[in-house]
């Protein structure tokens, strides 16, 4: 079997190219390396099997010619991070919405399953005190912030994948990620567990937008892809959440990383006016999934709890001593 992974040399594509190698998966990862690096396949390019394609979503005789050759794709590739999206809505359009039509259509058109990715912020702004399931209702704020172009590309290729399902056939399935973190994770689009991390090691205060009472769950990204691979084998044209149900406010993560790092570093508060030169980007107050639909699915749920995974995150960083970026 043949794997095509779009974004395969990013923070989540990487991960899930090396369990499809273990699992004996020829893989061809595609990515433009924009926000991915060959670094996070470094370990991989000796693997049999394995194969690195420099290239672009966008090209779509490129794209043509890889889904034709795979048995099954998975649709990573992506515009990551707020303040990415936020400083270059276009790209983030360009890249979110003519990406996933390339690969969807080719899927459709030689009959391949695909997992499109999706992720958590096509609910929009909901309070603590809901979970999130699948045909929740979604919450968005003005079109002038820019934060919701990237909530609208998500939710646009939702919107096509199961068209295609129903117009021509496709097999697909969505997953929608809540905050996969990890190794091999960049605090430079403002992954907030990494960014938290690399500055309490680097003895810098640790930023914390607004009054760090908004919630977030953390999943493992091995959790997450174990989760990618099994939903592929569904293939059913439905969605699914993938994410942990730990809730902790932003604040109490910054004073868990603190404890974990042996930091003191101070934490500072900032408006979220002042936060991006752009302008104010929107905040998601709370996110939170429900993932009975996946329990019941694939039997799925996460093993790695938040005290794992910022031990795991913390200990990659001084083993690769990243240096801080402001």
């Amino acid at each position: 079997m043949k794997a095509l992974v779009t974004g395969g040399a990013g923070f989540i594509g990487s991960h899930l190219s090396e369990l499809l190698l273990d699992e004996g998966w020829d893989v061809v990862a595609l990515d433009d390396l924009s926000t991915g690096s060959d670094t996070n396949v470094f370990h991989l390019r000796g693997r049999n099997g394995f194969h690195l394609v420099v290239d672009s979503v966008l090209s779509e005789a490129v794209v043509s010619e890889l889904v034709r050759a795979s048995d099954a794709v998975f649709h990573l590739a992506a515009a990551v991070g707020v303040r990415l999206i936020v400083e270059q809505p276009g790209r983030t359009l360009l890249t979110n919405v003519q990406g996933a039509e390339n690969v969807l259509e080719c899927c459709a058109r030689f009959e391949k399953p695909v997992l499109v990715a999706s992720s958590s912020e096509v609910y929009g702004n909901h309070p603590q005190d809901v979970t999130l399931s699948e045909d929740a209702q979604r919450i968005y704020g003005p079109t002038t912030a820019k934060r919701w172009a990237y909530a609208d590309t998500k939710a646009l290729d939702e919107f096509l994948a199961l068209a295609l399902r129903h117009e021509r056939g496709l097999r697909p399935v969505i997953a929608r990620l809540f905050n996969t973190v990890g190794p091999r994770q960049s605090p430079q689009y403002g992954n907030v567990v990494a960014r938290f991390a690399q500055r309490a090691l680097a003895g810098e205060p640790l930023e914390i937008h607004g009054d760090g009472t908004q919630t977030r769950c953390f999943c493992h990204v091995s959790d997450a892809v174990r989760a990618l691979r099994g939903l592929l084998d569904l293939a059913d044209g439905q969605i699914y959440n993938v994410g942990s149900t730990e809730r902790i406010t932003i604040a109490d993560l910054a004073r868990q990383v603190l404890e974990a790092t042996g930091s003191s570093s101070e934490l500072l508060f900032v408006p979220y006016e002042e936060v991006y030169e752009s302008g104010i980007a929107e905040e998601m107050f709370h996110r939170a999934p429900a993932i009975d639909k996946i329990q019941a699915a694939i039997g799925w749920r996460p093993t790695i709890g938040l005290d794992a995974i910022l031990a795991d995150v913390i200990s990659y960083i001084r083993a690769n001593q990243a240096p801080s970026r402001t």
